[in-house]
């Protein structure tokens, strides 16, 4: 899986940051099991209307590769549902875990 974060008030210092990787592969079952229940729930949930563009809002794309399918996920702070956001919260703490 990758995330892609861009925009918000950091956007000029990430500019060009590599999108974080996380190889599911190397995780033990019950954390692969999670990230790909919580990948389906988001994939799954219809994305919020976004009211208009919300000042230094960021940005997220997610992408995962299974097999030969590719999910790719994308929303913003302004417009996130909780699916999406349990989501980006399990891969934020698996990445600072790495």
């Amino acid at each position: 899986m990758t995330l892609e974060a861009y925009g918000g008030l950091a956007a000029v210092t990430n500019l060009r940051r590599p999108p974080e990787v996380l190889d599911t592969d190397a995780l033990p079952e019950t954390a692969k099991a999670e990230l790909a229940r919580l990948l389906t729930e988001a994939a799954a949930m219809p994305q919020e209307e976004q009211a208009g563009r919300v000042r230094d809002a960021m940005s997220y794309t997610i992408t995962a590769e299974t097999g030969d399918s590719v999910t790719v996920l994308e929303q913003s702070d302004a417009a996130m549902t909780p699916a999406f956001a349990a989501l980006l919260t399990s891969l934020r703490k698996h990445f600072a875990q790495q």
